[in-house]
This record gives C-alpha cells, sequence and structure tokens, in this order.
C-alpha cells in the first residue's frame, strides 16, 4: 500500500552499504520509521531528501514494519539550522527529545505543528533558547510528567507564587513555601512564563524577550526538574550545554 505523507526527518541511520533508515514524524501517523534506499550513495536523490531536520512530503510504501520511502519532496530543508552549530545544537535537542518521548505509530495532536513552528522561529532569528525551552515543557507532557503550574501544587490555591519545588513538582505559593526548604525561589514573572512555556502553543505567542538572569533561573528548573522525572539520557544536551559555554 502506497501512502503520502507529511513529515520530519527526526534521526537517519544506516542500514546496510547503501541504505538508510529514516524515523519521521507526521502528522497523521505520528512516529514512523522507513528505509530510504540508496540514501548514502552522495548523488542519489533519497541523500537529498533524508538530510536531518528537513520537512518533506513522502511517498511510502507502507507495511506491518518498516516502510520504504519510494519518492520525496522538500518542502522546507530548514538549511540555515544546519549550517549554523549552535541552531543545530537547540534543533538536535527538540528533535531527540521527540524521538525518545514518542511512540511508534501513535497519534500526537499538534505535535508536528509546534515543533515546526519552533524550527521556522529559530531561522526567522527568535531566541532558539526560549524556543527549545517552550518546546521542551510540552514534551514533559506528551511523555507523562509535566509539573502543575496553574495552581500551587501544595494546596491547589492561585496565591502570589513564591517558589517552584522539584520535589512536589511544581509550583509554590508563598503560604506553602516552608514545605520544601530546596524549592527555587522565583518571581511572579517566572511562574507567568512558566506557565505560558506549558500551556500556550508556540505559534499563539509573539517574540518573547527574557532577561538573562531569568532565562538562568527557568534553565536551571527545567535541568533539576528533568534530572528528577525525565528518565532519559540525552545525548543532544550535554553537546547544547556545550555549545552555550562557548558563548559565555
Amino acid at each position: 500500500m502506497f501512502q503520502k505523507i507529511e513529515g520530519f526527518i527526526l534521526r537517519t541511520q544506516d542500514y546496510g552499504e547503501t541504505h538508510k533508515i529514516v524515523t519521521l514524524l507526521t502528522r497523521e501517523m505520528g512516529k514512523i520509521g522507513a528505509i530510504a534506499r540508496g540514501a548514502k550513495k552522495t548523488r542519489s536523490r533519497m541523500a537529498a531528501i533524508t538530510q536531518p531536520f528537513i520537512h518533506g512530503s513522502f511517498l511510502i510504501q507502507t507495511g506491518s514494519g518498516l516502510g520504504t520511502i519510494q519518492q520525496g519532496d522538500v518542502i522546507h530543508s530548514h538549511r540555515k539550522i544546519r549550517e549554523d552549530i549552535f541552531l543545530t545544537a537547540y534543533a538536535s535537542y527538540m528533535v531527540e527529545m521527540t524521538d525518545k518521548f514518542t511512540d511508534q505509530k501513535k497519534y500526537y495532536p499538534g505535535l508536528m505543528e509546534e515543533l515546526l513552528e519552533a524550527m521556522t522561529r529559530m531561522e526567522s532569528g527568535q531566541d532558539p533558547e526560549i524556543l527549545a525551552s517552550m518546546f521542551e515543557w510540552k514534551m514533559y507532557e506528551v511523555a507523562g510528567f509535566s509539573p502543575i503550574v496553574h495552581q500551587c501544587t501544595n494546596c491547589g490555591n492561585n496565591q502570589p507564587y513564591a517558589a517552584f519545588s522539584i520535589q512536589e513538582g511544581g509550583l509554590l505559593c508563598s503560604r506553602c513555601r516552608h514545605i520544601d526548604v530546596h524549592a527555587i525561589s522565583i518571581s511572579e514573572k517566572i511562574a507567568k512564563l512558566l506557565q505560558i512555556f506549558s500551556m500556550v502553543h508556540i505559534r499563539q505567542v509573539g517574540n518573547i524577550s527574557i532577561k538573562p538572569s531569568n532565562k538562568q533561573v527557568i534553565r536551571k528548573i527545567m535541568d533539576d526538574y528533568y534530572e528528577q522525572y525525565g528518565g532519559f539520557h540525552l545525548k543532544s544536551k550535554r553537546f547544547l550545554q556545550q555549545m552555550n559555554k562557548l558563548k559565555e
């Protein structure tokens, strides 16, 4: 059976001497795998359409196992990302999270749109750190360990928030701050940003600007939270951290 599928390339791996196995994120079918025959040959048409971060339209012969890509057309190459090592680091992080946190052939409403929007905005010059953080926060929900940011995780009230507790899994109001002495103190501004990251689609927000000091606090919260609940080792995370050190 042949199907025309729009997809985004998450990952490729060598298969034999001349082929590749391509992992795609699609709207209708979720994450799928397919063989691209001859994709390792430099002059092959398959080589051109199976590069990292390619958004394309693919004709795939599907079956019970891996499908086979018969042909494809590039919709957006995201070449600018591939040519910039810092953008590549952020894009690789988002893509690896997507690959790790999703199951084969499971439908994820709106996930592909979020990923494409983040990529497009990075290419247009928006802050890749903010975009990656917004996408990461949403992937926590996909993976089933998203924090509580719409109310105090202890009392459930919408009191002024004073801290983020890794132990309690979310925001603590000023009255409940004392229950976790290790909670990270935050401002109302940071609490609002965490709510935006968690609940608002990337396409629905403008170009968000965040003070470096606030970004550092948010990054610590997200790193500590992932360390506690994430479960997956992400190679791209370490690469991204090394790239950020070079910028400092």
